[in-house]
């Protein structure tokens, strides 16, 4: 059996793959995601943007894990994620603050924007990475046109805070979102269809990811 190591505090992501049949070990990396994009290159593209952040993610728990003794051995993947939402032209990480959730939502609203999610998979073999599979989901997000107690009801929350995009699919945001085209496990986090396809790539097919052999 393979154990997957999600690099990620986020428990949309894990609702996902425990509702896939996977039990994941979590490990959170310290990657100062700021710091990571503001040293790539200038022309550096929003796909490639979200890619090198998952990179990053993955390789920094993968290093934890190799010096850590007591923690997982033996045969594990490390999936690393991060998404961003891409509108007119410019990614928009977590607003933070609810000043910046307002001046989101209101250039969001009634239009459609694309979440991007950037995966980066990691085979690791007693503490050695032996195999690196990269790529990004793109889903459109189609916006529906919050009124404005709605909206200040919704920011009040604290749940459009620290989500990409000021917004989820699988939460209280669910009620703005009108519709999606692409997968709808991608704009929650992790796309399952991608990330079953990058595992493949590192030689490890879903079946040995399951905790108990089945679905």
């Amino acid at each position: 059996m393979t154990r997957l190591v999600l690099a990620s505090a986020s428990p949309a992501r894990r609702s996902v793959l425990r509702a896939a049949g996977i039990e994941p070990i979590v490990r959170v990396s310290d990657v100062d995601e700021d710091a990571v994009a503001a040293a790539l290159p200038a022309d550096t593209g929003p796909r490639d943007i979200v890619v090198e952040l998952a990179r990053a993610k993955a390789r920094a728990v993968a290093a934890t894990l190799a010096e850590d003794r007591s923690g997982p051995d033996g045969d594990l993947v490390v999936v690393g994620c991060d998404s961003m939402l891409l509108i007119d032209g410019e990614l928009q990480g977590k607003p933070h603050t609810a000043e910046v959730a307002q001046a989101r939502w209101q250039a969001m609203a009634g239009n459609n924007a694309d979440l991007l999610t950037g995966h980066c998979v990691l085979r690791l073999r007693s503490g050695a990475v032996t195999a690196e599979a990269v790529d990004c989901s793109a889903t459109t997000v189609h916006f529906g046109k919050p009124d404005p107690a709605e909206l200040d009801a919704y920011i009040a929350t604290g749940e459009p805070l620290q989500v990409a995009g000021a917004f989820t699919l699988d939460g209280l945001g669910g009620w703005f979102v009108d519709r999606i085209d692409g997968d709808p496990s991608s704009v929650v986090g992790i796309g399952l269809p991608l990330l079953r396809r990058l595992l493949q790539e590192v030689g490890v097919g879903i079946e040995r990811l399951w905790a108990d052999g089945r679905p």
